[in-house]
């Protein structure tokens, strides 16, 4: 049962799904986050197709997922969850940091992206993180994830017009400009602010900062947050959020 807050009302869960084929850390992550405070485990997959159709018929807040499962693997569940299910948002939690596989679980609209070796905080502060709509890399990951969007960005120099292809899909548009404000709203969100600490800093409201998001990430053609932060590095050069984590955001 859940700890009443100040206002004496009882906090409201998160509701989490955990997806690995390996019943032994499936059950142990259940163990350790369903005991937290504000956390409710709602169900378990050991596969991409028990996950959706589990996510389907619990909506979850959050989906902690493996990648490499059999029947359908997790960067396919997440892209089908992710459309299905635009309010439910995905933590990938796997010993791989394989540069594709890494690159292609964000672009399936995972919002964070974390190794088996975290640690048990690291864990639960992600999930949590997550959950208020902020983004969470490992730091070899984002580094990682920095090289791919960098070399993406020499490629798009090399030719001007059209981004390459990837994975057999159809050329990318070109991205769009973005005007001053939209700029500074993009490196304010890639230093890790949420919209509402955006909209305190540039004197804005808060809707009209999400608004801002919104059109920048249909400008560049970014899924996520996470997408936004690592192409602003790629625009930019090398950033480190606050506290020399990787870049992440929050709010969208």
């Amino acid at each position: 049962m859940n700890a009443p807050n100040a206002g004496g009302m009882a906090a409201p869960s998160l509701r989490l799904l955990i997806v690995d084929d390996q019943p032994i850390i499936r059950r142990g992550l259940a163990l350790m986050l369903g005991a937290e405070p504000g956390i409710e485990v709602v169900g378990q997959a050991g596969d991409g197709q028990e996950a959706l159709d589990l996510a389907l018929t619990l909506a979850p807040d959050v989906v902690l997922m493996d990648l490499q499962m059999p029947r359908l693997g997790g960067v396919a569940a997440t892209r089908e969850l992710t459309a299905r299910l635009p309010h439910t948002h995905v933590v990938v939690l796997t010993t791989f940091d394989d540069d594709e596989l890494v690159f292609e679980a964000i672009q399936a609209g995972a919002q964070a992206y974390l190794l088996k070796d975290a640690a048990e905080e690291l864990v639960l502060e992600t999930v949590r993180a997550v959950h208020r709509g902020e983004s969470r890399l490992s730091p070899t990951v984002a580094r990682k994830l920095l090289q791919q969007f960098r070399d993406l960005a020499a490629g798009w120099a090399a030719a001007p017009g059209a981004a390459p292809a990837r994975g057999g899909d159809r050329a990318t548009p070109p991205d769009e400009a973005l005007s001053d404000r939209e700029e500074q709203v993009l490196a304010l969100l890639a230093e890790g602010l949420s919209n509402r600490q955006i909209a305190a800093r540039v004197f804005l409201a808060e809707g009209t900062v999400k608004n801002y998001v919104s059109r920048i990430m249909e400008k560049l053609h970014a899924r996520n947050r996470t997408e936004l932060a690592v192409r602003s590095a790629a625009r930019r050069g090398p950033v480190t959020a606050p506290g020399g984590h990787s870049p992440d955001g929050a709010g969208h």
